[in-house]
């Protein structure tokens, strides 16, 4: 498992979580995983913009291949 150190957060928040924590029943630092859980997952528009991201980094731009298939029936 990693660490992460996060520095310059300001005070209200970390009271905020504090209140939360013990709302919840739990230590501050358990609290903060939680709410890290609840958030790490992308969104489906968020996954559509890795994809198309990760796409624009492509030289080869994908054709319609049905005359590549026709043409490799036919040569048979």
């Amino acid at each position: 498992m990693g660490s992460v150190t996060i520095r310059n957060l300001d005070d209200d928040i970390i009271d905020s979580f504090r209140t939360k924590a013990e709302l919840n029943g739990r230590s501050l630092e358990a609290e903060l995983r939680a709410a890290l859980a609840d958030s790490a997952p992308l969104t489906p528009a968020q996954k559509v913009a890795l994809a198309d991201r990760i796409r624009s980094m492509s030289p080869y731009r994908h054709e319609d291949s049905t005359h590549l298939i026709r043409e490799d029936r036919d040569s048979r």
